[in-house]
């Protein structure tokens, strides 16, 4: 003959083993952070010299090479020149320097861009053409310059 439990023990013990589930929960996520968590080490992403992107930084993560190419697009085939969305002015901004104080080229693991296309595993072929730094001179606005100082 199967013995009976009382209801309330069940309850009891049901509500004991999900306290222990949470208590393990806040435990192990106490003290860490996300990049901590994770198994996967992160890139390491410099922020940019300015207050703040053209864009938000989620939207400039998904979508930077959309935009790069909607503006090469507009420049090389209708001659529209706009600063906001500009390889020249995201170069300037996010400009890392070595320990010569100047800023590093695309060479450079330290180099901006590379922090996550290297992550990803993806080339980068912008700088064949273009710098990957910013100019010496300070920017005059105008992108008559963009292929100067190719590397």
């Amino acid at each position: 003959m199967a013995r009976r439990r009382s209801p309330g023990i069940m309850v009891a013990a049901i509500a004991l083993g999900l306290a222990c589930l949470a208590g393990l929960a806040v435990v192990s996520a106490a003290g860490e952070d996300e990049s901590e968590a994770s198994r996967v080490p992160q890139p390491e992403i410099p922020k940019g010299q300015g207050e703040n992107c053209v864009e938000d930084t989620d939207f400039m993560r998904r979508n930077h090479m959309t935009l790069l190419m909607t503006q090469r697009d507009d420049t090389v085939l209708q001659g529209i020149r706009e600063k906001k969305h500009s390889l020249k002015e995201c170069v300037s901004c996010h400009a890392v320097t070595g320990p010569d104080a100047m800023a590093v080229t695309v060479a450079s693991p330290k180099h901006f861009c590379r922090s996550c296309h290297d992550y990803a595993a993806v080339k980068i072929d912008c700088f064949q053409c273009h710098a990957s730094r910013p100019d010496a001179a300070p920017a005059t606005g105008d992108h008559s310059s963009a292929v100067a100082g190719v590397e």
